[in-house]
């Protein structure tokens, strides 16, 4: 796909009803190019714009989520993005700039320019004018009011403006101290102090109090709602990046290296059933009962990776909760343990009967011992690896799910070989 806007330059001497069908012509092709970038990845998204001018990918990048704009830029390269920060407006190019300070995750890559501000003695009149131009280039929601150090000092409503007085200041009808946001905070820290005001649009105030940009309700769920999206993803070694329409040359990049990593960590579990086999060829129904261990335990484990992490989602997971909810998975893993083997001592107690095994009732206490030692071993670490990573510097959710899979497994194969050999062999 390319540019197919290449003639607007020459139609400047056209009629204005023939320059208003090429404009709507040409911010229809930005919003089809914008609906593309959204589904691919930032370094995706900057080659199919790669043959664009630069004034259209400013246009393009105007749409985007602040965040998912961020990361489009940087994908760029230096000479690109220069230009393409060139094209921009003036505000915009400053703030783009300015969010590119902020870490992934915070509430200052989200931040868009503060455009409606205006001094206390501004009058509703003067203030009514300048807002009639800012209006023609941008959703305006609120104006906001600053003092001589452009510290944010109110917010006005529009319905004020208008049953006011033209002549009237806007400190005479801003609501005082606002509530604001900080650029460094992240977003599940803003979405709880925002979750019972429900603003379109958030101020957002430095150490000093001065506004910096703003932010807009839609846009800080909407960014989390895609960071909780790749989360899933994360556990099993998928990278935030891939999308639907990532090439299958990527995905092999992406993916390949973890599964190399898992099948190593297979034949830890491999060489442990192969340290018990005199035991297997001696009891061959516990060969049976291997895979119902291993689901088991991975069940219990995946339950208790899963609450750890959307506590750590939701800000919830603090260094006291910790513990907390480690004694509470092994608590349940205990319970779960005992009662699922409850349920799989009878079916070994069945089995072993009828393969004529000289000590059912032994395997079938093996059973009942081994997974409930596993379920708990398997709730402890589902809820402390995600911790784990995060105090060693890692993304909580990276590969989560092949570190639980590798304890787990190890865990349950060994304490059911284990205790087979060591019980059958004590009578």
């Amino acid at each position: 796909m390319g540019y197919t806007g290449g003639a607007m330059p020459a139609i400047a001497a056209e009629s204005p009803a023939t320059s208003e069908v090429i404009d709507r012509d040409l911010n229809t092709e930005i919003r089809d190019l914008y609906t593309k970038l959204v589904e691919r990845s930032p370094r995706d998204a900057v080659k199919v714009l790669r043959d664009y001018p630069d004034e259209f990918v400013e246009g393009v990048l105007i749409l985007l989520n602040p965040a998912a704009r961020q990361q489009v830029l940087d994908a760029m390269p230096r000479h690109r993005r220069e230009l393409v920060l060139a094209a921009a407006s003036p505000e915009n190019r400053r703030q783009w700039l300015a969010n590119d300070q902020y870490p992934e995750g915070s509430v200052g890559r989200l931040m868009e320019p503060a455009l409606a501000v205006f001094p206390a003695t501004d009058t509703i009149a003067q203030a009514t004018e300048r807002l009639r131009s800012l209006t023609r280039r941008a959703f305006i929601t609120y104006p906001y009011v600053v003092d001589a150090h452009e510290r944010l000092i109110g917010v006005v409503v529009m319905r004020d403006m208008l049953l006011g007085r033209p002549d009237q200041p806007l400190e005479s009808i801003m609501f005082s101290r606002p509530f604001a946001l900080r650029p460094e905070q992240n977003l599940i820290e803003a979405m709880r102090e925002t979750m019972v005001l429900h603003y379109p649009v958030y101020p957002v105030v430095d150490a000093q109090e001065r506004l910096i940009g703003l932010v807009r309700g839609q846009m800080l769920f909407e960014q989390q709602a895609v960071e909780l999206s790749a989360q899933a993803g994360a556990m099993v070694g998928v990278q935030e990046e891939e999308r639907l329409s990532t090439s299958w040359q990527r995905s092999l990049r992406f993916r390949h290296p973890w599964l190399q990593v898992n099948l190593l960590t297979t034949f830890l579990a491999a060489a442990v059933v192969g340290g018990f086999e005199h035991t297997i060829a001696s009891t061959a129904v516990l060969a049976a009962f291997v895979p119902v261990m291993i689901s088991q335990c991975a069940n219990v484990g995946c339950q208790a990776l899963a609450i750890s992490l959307r506590g750590i989602t939701l800000g919830e997971l603090t260094p006291g909760r910790a513990k907390r909810l480690a004694f509470k998975e092994v608590w349940l893993g205990l319970l779960n343990g005992f009662l699922t083997g409850l349920t799989a001592g009878v079916g070994m107690y069945v089995s072993a009967r009828w393969s004529g095994h000289a000590h059912p009732l032994t395997l079938a206490v093996v059973v009942v011992l081994a997974l409930t030692f596993s379920c708990v071993v398997a709730g402890l670490v589902g809820a402390l690896t995600p911790v784990g990573l995060r105090k060693c510097g890692f993304d909580p959710a990276t590969a989560s799910s092949i570190v639980l899979t590798t304890i787990t497994d190890l865990v349950s194969v060994a304490a059911l070989l284990a205790l087979a050999a060591w019980l059958v062999a004590s009578h």
